[in-house]
């Protein structure tokens, strides 16, 4: 009989050496070679099938067991930040402007602890298990580039998990909830054309900046006045640039941001309602626009069969107070999403919020920090579907 609880926490200080290593040398999105390069040494020294240069810096590994079946994916992203480390520890950043503070650290070593146990499994499971350690998470490229290069075929994956630090639950709990858990993640950009002139004879010009202003305004009635209130949406102007100086009126206001929602057909209603907006305003003050809205990313959401399933085993494994099924959906974009959109897959939250030591900062943030104890949780987590799954 199995105790896989003793087993990962006999590893536990090797989980901590890793994180501390990959959080010590941390590259952005498609950089990150050095990282894939450890990945991948890790992998092949358990004797695993490895790939890599998969959607440009991501590594595969796959683990063959004693006969057929079905094939798991489990996904764990590698990039970092662009951000300045802050938290003074002992193995912060060494690269200049660089910063695991989103806790893409953890996940590796959680995905490479996972792989470790279950190696030791391999004459006891049915099928294969896919680690699939990914790029570019950050910008939402990193998990298409990987399926345009065909990553879910070769063997093909059956269903697919992942999880990510959590900063809003304490730790060791874990968040899993049915349906929708992240937010799809759009962009848009709405260039205004006007009239410069002088600052002083605002009469002469078509002053895009004004115009500017009540698209703005008006954005945010889209969410407050014309979406059911049941529903949940996020329109956000992130910049508003315009002008050279304090008394020219520009000929030209440009505002970019993002568009959060859940609801597919609410998705399409704020792009219909956004443009209308625009092409209100600008055609009542004289003005011209041009509408850009980007299709970023579908929201996260978690296939029902297979997340109960997963619920189940969570539960029997680690006790049903310790999974937290009410955990709240985040208006964050997680590209985990691409795969669910082929096969089923689950996400969930892996909580390593703790007040007693300090940990409370939200990821993003220069002085992010994890609690280190939750790595052998994930890594617990991990073991416990795929071999409920395989066996």
């Amino acid at each position: 009989m199995r105790n896989l609880k003793k087993e990962i926490e006999k590893i536990k200080e090797e989980l901590v050496t890793l994180r501390r290593e990959f959080h010590r040398c941390p590259e952005v999105g498609f950089e990150e070679k050095e990282t894939a390069e450890k990945i991948a040494n890790y992998l092949k020294e358990l004797g695993l099938e490895v790939k890599t240069g998969i959607g440009k810096t991501g590594v595969v590994g796959v683990l063959t067991g004693y006969g057929p079946g079905k094939t798991i994916g489990i996904r764990a992203d590698i990039d970092a930040l662009p951000l300045e480390e802050q938290t003074g520890l002992d193995f912060a950043s060494r690269n200049k402007g660089r910063m695991h503070a989103c806790g893409h650290d953890s996940h590796i070593a959680i995905g490479l602890g996972a792989a470790k146990i279950l190696s030791r499994y391999k004459d006891q499971i049915k099928g294969k298990i896919k680690f699939i350690f990914q790029p570019g998470e950050e910008t939402l490229a990193g998990a298409r580039a990987m399926l345009d290069d065909g990553v879910l075929a070769g063997p093909a994956v059956d269903a697919i998990i992942g999880l990510h630090n959590w900063s809003d639950l304490e730790s060791g709990l874990i968040g899993i909830k049915k349906g929708p858990i992240m937010a799809a993640a759009d962009k848009f950009t709405i260039t205004i054309k006007g009239k410069g002139g002088h600052g002083a004879v605002p009469h002469q010009t078509v002053d895009p900046v004004v115009i500017a202003a009540n698209i703005i305004d008006d954005l945010q009635k889209i969410v407050s006045r014309e979406i059911d209130p049941l529903e949940t949406a996020v329109i956000t102007v992130g910049t508003l640039n315009a002008g050279t100086a304090y008394n020219i009126i520009p000929d030209k206001a440009e505002l970019s941001g993002t568009v959060r929602t859940f609801n597919p057909e609410v998705r399409q209603f704020i792009i219909k309602r956004m443009e209308e907006v625009t092409a209100g305003y600008c055609q009542g003050a004289r003005g011209e626009y041009e509408f850009n809205y980007n299709d970023g990313i579908p929201a996260t959401v978690n296939d029902p069969d297979l997340t109960e399933e997963v619920i189940n085993i969570l539960k029997a494994s680690f006790g049903e107070d310790k999974v937290i099924e009410s955990v709240r959906p985040s208006m964050g974009g997680e590209d985990f999403s691409l795969f669910q959109q082929k096969i089923p897959g689950v996400y969930f939250f892996l909580g390593t919020r703790n007040e007693v030591k300090g940990i409370t900062s939200s990821i993003h943030n220069p002085e992010y920090l994890i609690d280190e104890d939750i790595l052998p949780t994930g890594v617990r987590a991990f073991c416990e579907v795929v071999l409920n799954y395989l066996l």
